[in-house]
């Protein structure tokens, strides 16, 4: 099975149409068709459903889309790690980033090594705990910063200088909104919104097993979504502060948890990784930068 091969599965997968695929690949559509069949005997599998004018993915297409992203990924990867290893100005950066306020520090430390090394390029994608560890074990991510304690058996981590703290969101005029602090009692009976993860793992440190009693609308993991059905009156948001704009005319306002209860955020790599030239002098910077504050 050929990384080309894949990559011709792949685009076709995306267009849903052979003619189109094998323009955007550059190859005859006779080539393209070839190369898939191939592949089909190769596996031993049906990969497409073809009709007139498109196809569609089988259940084993499907299965092997999933597993080929990641896979063309991975050799992506390796690739400009190479290409890297002689560049001394550059070179790029895989990032997995949890949502937080305290991510501004990422921002200071990727100008303070863009000033630095001019060629560095940076890809940042967002996730919770569990999709930036998945993305870091697979090889795709060269760092991930995550809002939860990291295993010291699989991660390095650095903590970052300060802590996340948590408040409730909700419309500005609700009569929550008198108040200067939110007390567990203010939340019972409370249609609330929060990430699954946090649910697991942020709040019974703030409110043991009564996280049992409150009542949870639905989850999110992106904080905006929630806003939104904030600002619609459908129910309140248990969130890291500064997540959500509630800045005048936002319509929405926030209120510090008490007791207060914060999460610490981390920069994690995986133990035993070896790094392109460009990850050793990111590091370096963070680890300056962390311990200068």
């Amino acid at each position: 099975m050929e990384i080309r091969t894949l990559r011709y599965f792949l685009e076709t997968a995306r267009e849903g149409n052979m003619t189109r695929a094998a323009e955007r690949l550059a190859v005859s559509q006779s080539t393209l068709s070839k190369q898939l069949k191939l592949l089909e005997e190769e596996l031993g599998k049906k990969l497409f459903i073809r009709h007139s004018f498109s196809i569609e993915l089988t259940e084993e297409g499907m299965l092997l889309r999933k597993h080929t992203e990641d896979l063309l990924s991975m050799a992506d990867k390796i690739l400009e790690e190479f290409r890297s290893l002689d560049d001394i100005l550059g070179g790029d950066l895989y990032f997995g980033c949890a949502e937080s306020f305290l991510i501004c520090y990422l921002a200071r430390m990727l100008k303070i090594c863009k000033e630095q090394y001019p060629g560095l390029r940076y890809h940042i994608s967002s996730g919770d705990t569990e999709q930036v560890t998945e993305k870091l074990d697979k090889g795709l991510l060269d760092f991930g910063i995550i809002v939860e304690q990291p295993n010291p058996d699989k991660y390095h981590a650095l903590a970052f200088p300060e802590a996340d703290r948590w408040a409730l969101v909700m419309p500005e005029h609700c009569e929550l909104a008198k108040k200067e602090k939110i007390v567990f009692e203010d939340l019972l009976g409370l249609p609330l919104y929060c990430s699954a993860q946090s649910v697991k793992a942020d709040l019974p440190r703030w409110c043991g097993d009564r996280v049992n009693e409150l009542r949870f609308e639905g989850s999110f993991r992106l904080a905006y979504n929630a806003s939104v059905f904030v600002r619609e009156g459908l129910g309140y948001y248990l969130t890291l502060d500064k997540l959500v704009d509630v800045s005048p005319g936002s319509g929405l306002t926030s209120r510090p948890l008490y007791p207060l209860l914060e999460t610490p955020m981390y920069l994690i790599w995986r133990k035993y990784q070896v790094f392109t030239p460009i990850a050793e002098r990111f590091l370096a910077v963070a680890r300056q930068e962390f311990l200068s504050v």
